[in-house]
């Protein structure tokens, strides 16, 4: 890890391979994976993967310690407040199976793990969104000790961030691309029920989305939404160069002989050999790759769908694939010393990480004078470590009072039970201290009076007159010198959840710092990196919706980051806000067609004739399978991002009382001025709604892990 702002020397980087169940991390151990990632206990990002059990995860890490293979257990969900007891059994679970590492995405869980087990090490998840240096620097002050990066970043972005960040660094080098920022995606939970959030995502981003001339209610049938696998392996180099100290491959869905056929090639690419590309490709793609994050082509080369002559490329490549775990990957490096005597012979094996053995021929079975020298041999015999994790180091052969010969047979035998003894040695479990610590009863907020309304518009030209008589507003940063003065004592400016513009992180930074002096009534923290620079601006600080607070534990960690108040996050059922809104103040939105997802990819790039930026309305929709047309809304270059819009608003104004929070937020963002006044007046009257709408997830009952 290098200082911040000094460049750091090119790093070999650990290979992180998927692990979904217990073959796949047989086979990405036996190809040659420095460590492995995956899920148990039902808190991680792919619930229906095989996954492990608190039996089978120390079995597991069992499996690879004893093969010199670290172990990282993804709890990286959101969780809510009935979970956390549970929660906090696979922290101990895993503390005591000795895994290397957690990764995690809720603040809840590492402020439990901080608790109950604080030597084990924390990797902040991808879906924390952690994209700029100021986000690394954040996660290294909360006590984390790596940053997995989101994907979408450029090998220029990813250098300045391995560069300032004082913890590690990990990237993803191949697999499947979600097509929204990770941690910002709510397709799935609102349009099936199932959220990605919670490891639950039923892919919908892969069904058929069209934009373009459709008639009304016409199906869509192109795949706008659907990227295709990324593939940095060929930028290995650059890579390393840049300081990155893990490169992850995604697919703990995929089969054995995807991981095997990736790690090979990663750790090839790694060492500046040749590797099998057309294996890489054939095993699983999507008609081919893309690096167009990586290389800073952002285009509709980066889309893709799986074919059935993809499918038939797989089944064809899987014989050869599966060679590659065939045998195990000889990797630790073992010493041995033979000690000769007329009365039998004994064995020494020790690895470099401290464990030694000694085996022994059988009692009472006297050796017979060498006729030879039988050094050769005996080295020889030492060294077939062939079919095990181990390597053949340094081997010392002593003859006491000799030489005497020891037939090769025995030598095998000896040489085999050592290696046995050593792998049993190396696979017992090192467990972390494990403190006591409960789960407080979290105040929940009282039965009282309907949350106050506050309104959020995404220009401040969409506010109607009547938003002059709402005691709160809030607006986005970059709307800051178009909010008429008289109203700014009460509007909060909202940061953007992501800052991929040029000159991201400081373009925001710089306009924050120039807003804290205009008047506006405080500022609303999207992503953790905003901590820190908007902390210290004299203005009070509240979480918004990219935090993805959905219990009162993260509530908690947020106000100790400096937020005086929180947007709970639209997914959250309402028996679980008041445990939320018992931590501070707080707030749930009352209306507003929901952000589906952010991402910085444009869908309708995909379309030939939307091939560049230029002469575009940033503004578009996107029709699915069943005739109905997503809006989606470009904020170019305020951030780097497009918006996919729920073609449905979500509205609570006519329940209200029904929201456990403090404030009831209507949030406008593709309405015209007109409609927004419409819809206040009818929330304000406590009227339904004048057409379609959801309810959101508002009334679902937590889905079990």
């Amino acid at each position: 890890m290098g200082a911040a702002g000094m460049p750091q020397r090119a790093l070999r980087p650990e290979i992180l391979a998927p692990a979904g169940n217990a073959e796949m991390l047989s086979a990405a151990v036996f190809s040659g994976a420095d460590a492995v990632y995956l899920g148990f206990a039902g808190f991680n990002a792919r619930r229906t993967a095989g996954n492990f059990t608190p039996d089978t995860l120390a079995d597991a890490v069992a499996f690879c310690h004893g093969r010199g293979v670290r172990v990282h257990a993804a709890l990286n969900i959101l969780v809510y407040e009935s979970e956390l007891p549970a929660l906090a059994d696979a922290i101990r679970c895993a503390a005591r199976a000795g895994v290397d590492a957690l990764i995690v995405d809720d603040l809840a869980t590492s402020a439990l793990a901080k608790r109950i087990a604080p030597d084990l090490p924390l990797h902040g998840s991808t879906q924390m969104s952690i994209h700029t240096p100021e986000g690394a620097r954040q996660l290294a002050d909360m006590g984390f000790e790596r940053a997995i990066l989101a994907r979408e970043l450029s090998l220029e972005e990813i250098r300045a961030i391995c560069q300032a960040s004082p913890i590690e660094t990990e990237i993803f080098i191949h697999g499947a691309m979600c097509m929204a920022v990770s941690g910002q995606c709510m397709m799935s939970a609102f349009l099936g029920g199932r959220s990605g959030n919670r490891g639950a995502c039923a892919g919908p981003c892969r069904l058929p989305f069209d934009a373009g001339d459709l008639r009304p209610g016409q199906p869509g049938k192109a795949c706008h939404l659907s990227l295709k696998d990324m593939d940095l392996i060929p930028h290995m180099a650059d890579i390393m160069a840049a300081g990155v100290a893990s490169v992850k491959i995604e697919g703990r869905l995929r089969t054995p002989e995807y991981a095997a056929a990736a790690v090979t090639a990663c750790r090839l690419a790694r060492a500046g050999q040749p590797y099998d590309e057309a294996l890489v490709r054939d095993i699983f793609s999507r008609s081919g790759f893309t690096d167009g994050y990586f290389t800073g082509r952002n285009d509709g080369r980066m889309f893709g769908v799986r074919t059935e002559a993809d499918a038939a490329r797989t089944r064809a490549a899987t014989p050869k694939a599966r060679e590659l775990f065939r045998r195990e990957y000889e990797r630790v490096p073992v010493d041995f010393s033979l000690t000769v005597r007329q009365d039998g012979a004994g064995l020494t094996a020790a690895d470099r990480d401290g464990h030694t053995v000694t085996v022994s021929t059988p009692a009472g079975a006297p050796l017979s004078p060498a006729r030879s020298d039988p050094g050769p041999a005996l080295d020889r015999s030492l060294a077939k470590t062939g079919g095990t994790p181990f390597l053949a180091g340094e081997r010392v052969i002593l003859q006491q009072g000799g030489p005497w010969f020891l037939p090769g047979s025995a030598a095998n035998e000896l040489r085999r039970r050592a290696l046995d003894a050593l792998l049993a040695a190396r696979s017992v479990p090192v467990p972390y201290a494990i403190h006591p610590a409960e789960l407080p009863d979290f105040p929940r907020r009282a039965p009282a009076a309907p949350p106050k309304l506050a309104a959020r518009f995404e220009r401040a030209e969409q506010m109607p007159d009547a938003a002059a008589g709402l005691a709160l507003l809030i607006l986005p940063l970059a709307q800051a010198d178009l909010v008429p003065q008289p109203l700014r004592g009460k509007t909060l400016l909202e940061l953007p959840r992501v800052m991929f513009a040029p000159g991201g992180e400081e373009v925001v930074r710089r306009r924050t710092r120039a807003a804290a002096g205009q008047g506006f009534a405080g500022f609303v923290v999207n992503n953790l990196a905003q901590f820190r620079f908007a902390k210290g601006l004299g203005l009070p600080l509240y979480g918004g919706l990219g935090l993805n607070v959905t219990n009162p534990l993260a509530a908690q960690r947020c106000r100790q980051l400096g937020a005086e108040g929180l947007l709970i996050h639209p997914e959250t059922p309402l028996r679980d806000m008041a445990g939320i809104a018992g931590q501070g103040p707080a707030a749930a939105l009352c209306y507003g067609h929901i952000p589906l997802m952010l991402t910085r990819a444009c869908p309708l790039k995909n379309r030939p004739d939307h091939a560049s930026c230029a002469g575009c309305s940033h503004a578009g929709r996107l029709r699915d399978r069943k005739g109905k047309d997503f809006p989606v809304r470009c904020a170019l270059p305020d951030n780097g991002v497009r918006t996919i819009y729920n073609p449905v608003p979500l509205y609570m104004g006519d329940r209200l009382r029904e929201l456990p929070a403090d404030w009831a937020v209507a949030a406008f963002t593709i309405e015209t001025k007109a409609r927004a006044a419409q819809i206040l007046a009818a929330i304000c009257a406590v009227r339904p709604f004048d057409g379609d709408f959801t309810r959101g997830l508002y009334y679902n009952e937590p889905a079990k892990g």
